[in-house]
């Protein structure tokens, strides 16, 4: 699965747990999860156990601490799935 096949996944998911103040437009690969997408910490760790879900993958704590945007999480996730 290469990176846009990934993010075309990946973003639905997103769009699911943004807030009102959050537009889905403004996902983007380069999207910080919490400070421009604005998901709370609580929902972060549903989005975390979605995006394990969907994608077959585990997370350990020490891959948690390296999410700050899309991009990262697709590196992850490749880096998982390979």
């Amino acid at each position: 699965m290469n990176s846009d096949e990934i993010f075309n996944k990946l973003e639905p998911i997103i769009r699911g747990y943004l807030p009102d103040d959050a537009k889905d437009t403004e996902i983007t690969r380069n999207s910080d999860l919490t400070q421009e997408l604005n998901i709370n910490s609580a929902h972060l760790i549903d989005v975390i156990l979605d995006i394990e879900d969907a994608f077959g993958v585990e997370f350990s704590n020490d891959d948690l601490e390296k999410l700050r945007n899309l991009d990262d999480v697709i590196a992850l996730i490749k880096a998982k799935t390979t």
